[in-house]
C-alpha cells in the first residue's frame, strides 16, 4: 500500500525536526540530562511538528539506548512508540474526546505504574478543545502527578488554553517554518525518490504551505501523482497549487507599468480562461509586486525572466501604488459576486498613468474650485482697482455648471406647519424614528446604506418624515429611489411604529428653510400681537385714554 510522503518521512530524531532547532535542543539535552518534568506544552501552527516532537521525547526517555538524548529507533521501545503500539505511550485526540469522564480515566490510569517502559507518556491532541470541566479534572492531575508519568499537550490555539494549565507546564513554541528550509527538505525527499524537480517549483509548493511542512509534503505528493515520469516541473506545480504562473504575471505587469490596459485585459482574460482564481491571482499579483520591491532594495532576486528584469526599472512609488489599489480591490474580488468583473475594473486602474484621471479629484470638486479660483481672481483685480481709487462694480458670481438638486420648499414648510399644530405628538414621532434609526440602516442592504450615510431624521409627524443629508448629492438619489417609501415603510412600521412618507433634503437647505419658517412665525405673532392691542384700544372712549393702563378686557 502507497504511504504518503509526509508519513514516510517523518521525523524520529532531533536532528531530522526542520526549523525547530531551538525546542530540539531543550528537549535532547532534559532526556540527555535526566531532567524531564512532568507536563509539557507544545504550541504553534498546523504542520510544524509538535506531535512528531512529542513521539520523539517520548521514545527519547524511554529508550535503553539512547545516545546524548537522541532514541535508537532500534529498539523494540522505539519500534512499538513509531507503530503507536506501545501501551505506555498514549495518543489522545481532544478534538472527540474532550469530556469529563475522558480525563477522569485518563488520570484514573495514570496512577498505575508503566509496564514496560520507564515513563507512562500521555500525548494529547489539539488540547484547546478540551471542555472547562475537563480542564479542571485535567488541571488535578498536573497539580498532583503521578511519578514516572509524562503528560505532552499539544495546541495550534494556545490562547484557549487557560492560564491554570499554563502555569504548571512547561512551554515550547514551535514557528512557522521558513520557505527556505521547506523547499531545501523537499530538494533532499526528492533526491532520496530519485525523482527531478524544478527549483522554482519547490520553493512555489513552500510558500503555498505557509510554514508548514505537512503540508508542503502533502502538496507535493499531489503534484508528483500528475505525472507518470518522474520529474517534478514548475507548471505541474502551478497547476496544483491553482498559483499563476510566473510567466503571465511578468507579461501581466509589463503591460500595466507600460499603461496598455487592452493589453492588460487580454491577459487577464487568459487567466481567467485557464480555470484560475480571480482572488488567487490578485494575491499572487501582490506577492510579485512584493520581489519586485524586494529585488529593488536589493534582496535576493529568484526569478530569472527577462520581463520581470525588465520590470524592476519601474519606479517604486509607482509599484507602492498598484499595491495599494490591489490591496483596496482585494475584498471586493474575495467577496462579490463577480470577481471576474472587480478584476477587470482593478485592471483599468492599474494601468492607468501617473498623470491620468485617477490622480485628479473627481469631477464636481475639481469644477467647484475652478469657480473659487475664478472669484479670488476677480477680487484681487476689485482689490487692486479700490487701492487706485477706481469705482468698480462687483462682478456677479460666475454660474457654476454644475446641476443643483431642487427641494420642493412649499412641501417642506407644510411638513413644519403641520408638526407646529401638534409639537408634541410630532416630537414622540421624530424621537421614536431617531431611536430605531440604527436598526433601520442594518436592515437594509450595503449599497443602499452607503447611500444613507451622512443622514438622520429631523422632522416627523403621522404621515411625513424629513432626513436631513449631508451630501445634496446623496438627498437627489435618495428621492430617485421610487422604492424608498415602500422599502421604510415596511421596517418604520415594525421599528418605530408609524410609516411615514420620506422626503430627503441637503442639511444646509433645510437649515436655511427652517430659519424662515422661525422668521414667518415671529412676524405672524407680532401681526396677531398688535391687532389685540388695537381691539382693545378700539374699546376705550375717546377722552379716556388716561384709562388704558388700569382696563383688562376678559370675555364673557
Amino acid at each position: 500500500m502507497y504511504q504518503a510522503l509526509y508519513r514516510k518521512y517523518r521525523s524520529q530524531t532531533f536532528d531530522e525536526m526542520v526549523g525547530q532547532e531551538i525546542a530540539a535542543t531543550t528537549l535532547k539535552q532534559a532526556v540527555a540530562s535526566g531532567k524531564i518534568s512532568h507536563a509539557y506544552l507544545f504550541s504553534g501552527p498546523r504542520g510544524t511538528g509538535k506531535t512528531s516532537a512529542a513521539k520523539i521525547f517520548a521514545k527519547a526517555m524511554n529508550c535503553p539506548n539512547q545516545l546524548d538524548g537522541e532514541p535508537c529507533n532500534n529498539c523494540d521501545i522505539c519500534r512499538d512508540i513509531t507503530n503507536g503500539s506501545l501501551e505506555d505511550v498514549i495518543e489522545i485526540d481532544a478534538a472527540s474526546n474532550n469530556g469529563v469522564d475522558e480525563i477522569r480515566e485518563i488520570r484514573d490510569k495514570s496512577t498505575y505504574a508503566p509496564s514496560r517502559a520507564n515513563y507512562k507518556v500521555y500525548i494529547i491532541d489539539e488540547v484547546h478543545m478540551l471542555s472547562t470541566g475537563a480542564f479542571n479534572a485535567l488541571l488535578k492531575t498536573l497539580e498532583e502527578p503521578t511519578e514516572n508519568v509524562v503528560f505532552i499537550l499539544a495546541t495550534t490555539e494556545l490562547h484557549k488554553i487557560p492560564a491554570t494549565i499554563l502555569s504548571r507546564v512547561q512551554r515550547f513554541e514551535f514557528k512557522a517554518i521558513k520557505t527556505a528550509a521547506i523547499s531545501q527538505h523537499l530538494a533532499d525527499i526528492l533526491q532520496k525518490e530519485g525523482i527531478s524537480f524544478d527549483d522554482a517549483a519547490l520553493r512555489l509548493i513552500a510558500k503555498q504551505a505557509e510554514g508548514g511542512m505537512r503540508d508542503a509534503l502533502s502538496i507535493l505528493d499531489q503534484t508528483l501523482s500528475l505525472t507518470g515520469d518522474h520529474e517534478l516541473s514548475l507548471e505541474m506545480a502551478e497547476e496544483m497549487t491553482g498559483s499563476i504562473s510566473l510567466k503571465a504575471l511578468d507579461t501581466y505587469v509589463s503591460h500595466l507599468l507600460k499603461n496598455e490596459a487592452q493589453e492588460a485585459l487580454a491577459d487577464l482574460e487568459m487567466i481567467f480562461d485557464s480555470g484560475k482564481s480571480m482572488n488567487r491571482f490578485a494575491a499572487d499579483l501582490l506577492n510579485y509586486l512584493r520581489d519586485l520591491l524586494v529585488v529593488q532594495s536589493g534582496g535576493e532576486n529568484t526569478h530569472q525572466a527577462e520581463l520581470f528584469t525588465e520590470n524592476l526599472a519601474f519606479p517604486q512609488d509607482r509599484l507602492f501604488d498598484m499595491i495599494e489599489r490591489i490591496t483596496k480591490s482585494l475584498p471586493e474580488i474575495k467577496n462579490g459576486t463577480h470577481p471576474k468583473i472587480y478584476a477587470e475594473m482593478m485592471t483599468i486602474q492599474l494601468s492607468r498613468r501617473e498623470d491620468s484621471p485617477s490622480k485628479e479629484l473627481p469631477e464636481k470638486w475639481a469644477q467647484e474650485i475652478q469657480n473659487l479660483q475664478a472669484e479670488i481672481q476677480d477680487l484681487k483685480e476689485q482689490l487692486a482697482a479700490l487701492s487706485k481709487g477706481q469705482k468698480t462694480s462687483v462682478a456677479a458670481k460666475p454660474k457654476r455648471n454644475s446641476h443643483r438638486y431642487k427641494v420642493d420648499k412649499d412641501k417642506v414648510m407644510t411638513i413644519m406647519q403641520e408638526t407646529v399644530a401638534d409639537s408634541q405628538k410630532s416630537r414622540e414621532y421624530l424621537e421614536a424614528l431617531k431611536s430605531s434609526w440604527n436598526e433601520i440602516l442594518e436592515s437594509i442592504s450595503a449599497q443602499d446604506r452607503a447611500l444613507l450615510m451622512g443622514s438622520e431624521p429631523v422632522l416627523a409627524n403621522s404621515e411625513n418624515a424629513i432626513l436631513a443629508f449631508d451630501a445634496a448629492f446623496n438627498a437627489e438619489q435618495a428621492m430617485k429611489r421610487s422604492d424608498l417609501n415602500d422599502m421604510f415603510g415596511n421596517i418604520m412600521s415594525q421599528a418605530s411604529g408609524f410609516s411615514p412618507n420620506i422626503m430627503a433634503v441637503p442639511r444646509a437647505e433645510f437649515n436655511a428653510i427652517r430659519s424662515e419658517f422661525a422668521n414667518s412665525l415671529k412676524t405672524n405673532k407680532s401681526s396677531n400681537q398688535a391687532d389685540e392691542t388695537k381691539a382693545e384700544q378700539d374699546l376705550i372712549p375717546e377722552g379716556f385714554d388716561f384709562l388704558a393702563d388700569k382696563i383688562t378686557v376678559e370675555e364673557e
